[in-house]
């Protein structure tokens, strides 16, 4: 016999970051595009374009959080109950430019009734361009 559960399970870590993509302008203003998603992970790219660039021609440090910022929200959301952020932070290692095609990898590293913590790692190719970490509050509302 199938267990429905665990069905329902992958079903909502399958939609609920597609869902949450359709409903959220700035993602789509951003290019964003879903790579990979399963249940306390999801991996998320975008290319750097033209308008993305601050005053020195290098991305401005706020696209890569905001990349970063929404495969943690991706990520967090995916084990059915909705999940907000309540302390994040990002370190940036390089400076990326116009035509960048860029991802972010985000996992959980613990995820207890209430509290999750995760990491996310933001990439051109294999090259590590920032790390985010983010600790996440799951509330008692069900996605639907």
């Amino acid at each position: 016999m199938e267990d429905n559960s665990k069905t329902q399970k992958l079903q909502n870590s399958q939609t609920i970051p597609r869902h949450m993509l359709e409903n959220d302008a700035f993602s789509q203003w951003l290019g964003i595009e879903i790579v990979a998603v399963q249940e306390g992970y999801c991996k998320v790219q975008m290319q750097i374009r033209k308008e993305m660039l601050n005053s020195m021609k290098k991305a401005h440090g706020g696209i890569t959080y905001s990349l970063a910022d929404t495969a943690f929200g991706f990520a967090c959301n995916t084990y059915g109950k909705k999940a907000v952020s309540i302390e994040t932070s990002i370190n940036h290692v390089e400076a990326l430019e116009e035509g960048d095609i860029i991802t972010a990898e985000s996992d959980v590293k613990s995820q207890k009734n209430k509290l999750g913590f995760y990491i996310v790692e933001v990439k051109k190719q294999e090259q590590l361009v920032a790390l985010f970490k983010g600790v996440t509050y799951r509330t008692s509302v069900d996605w639907k």
